[in-house]
């Protein structure tokens, strides 16, 4: 059985693409699965908090995997995670923003990639969780054509929904010329305060226009809470940052992208 592949993907930043992976990896290692987390945006934000050990800028990391410079494979990148049962593919910040110049001046094959390394460890893992960077670039679409499924990070906000359409044409583009078997895993809602006018009216915007594409929202909308972002600057899970009612609801979504059973 090979691993489920999930890219965590949004062309804007800021939404919490970064926190919702952290904290649906501590799920799914909860849950028994072995994990493997890639960080694959050059800001390197998941790298920061989830290796083991503090990862230094001149260490080895997926750019050097993704490079034709650099004869790394990914085995020889990957670190311990926080916690048990789960590895990482570290992000090197510049050199990655590098490889993705390099892949716009490549031609053939530069798409694959990530799918061709992934290969050589995708039997040795359940899940294998993609954070990507905040653009429809090649590094994205590389996390696309290797992925199994796709879940879309967003907020209820008007730029949130006005670019939903646009990601969605990027995953419908992927599907068509390079990975027919992509799904959809669904669409976590993030940040969302009940409280305002605003934040309600951009939530029902969302849904029609998820559902106008035939696509999920994933159960339940995680609400605006500090201690989500406590939890992650402490390279804590949930449940050990004693708030285990939020655990939870990662919890739900996790059994919504990878069911029971999908792996085993």
């Amino acid at each position: 059985m090979t691993a489920r592949i999930v890219a965590y993907i949004n062309q804007k930043g800021g939404v919490g693409k970064t926190t919702t992976l952290y904290h649906h990896a501590r799920s799914f290692v909860r849950r028994g699965l072995r994990t493997l987390a890639v960080d694959l945006d050059p800001q390197g934000n998941l790298t920061s908090v989830i290796t083991r050990e503090a990862f230094e800028a001149d260490q080895v990391g997926i750019a050097d995997v993704l490079s034709t410079r650099a004869a790394e494979t990914l085995r020889d990148v990957i670190v311990p995670g926080v916690w048990d049962n789960l590895d990482v593919v570290p992000s090197n910040g510049a050199p990655l923003a590098g490889v993705q110049r390099e892949l716009v001046a490549s031609t053939a094959g530069r798409e694959h990639r990530l799918r061709s390394a992934l290969s050589d460890v995708v039997g040795e893992y359940d899940v294998i969780l993609i954070d990507c960077g905040p653009s429809m670039d090649l590094l994205t679409t590389n996390a696309l054509v290797a992925a199994s499924t796709v879940v879309i990070v967003t907020e209820a906000t008007l730029f949130s929904v006005n670019g939903l359409s646009q990601v969605l044409g990027s995953v419908q583009e992927i599907r068509t010329y390079y990975n027919p078997a992509l799904t959809l895993a669904g669409v976590v809602l993030n940040r969302y305060d009940r409280q305002t006018i605003a934040g309600d009216m951009w939530r029902r915007d969302l849904v029609l226009g998820i559902e106008a594409h035939g696509v999920e929202l994933l159960h339940p909308i995680i609400p605006k809470r500090t201690v989500i972002q406590n939890a992650l600057e402490a390279a804590m899970g949930l449940d050990e940052y004693k708030s285990p009612r939020t655990a939870e609801m990662y919890d739900t979504h996790t059994q919504q992208i990878v069911p029971e059973g999908a792996t085993s």
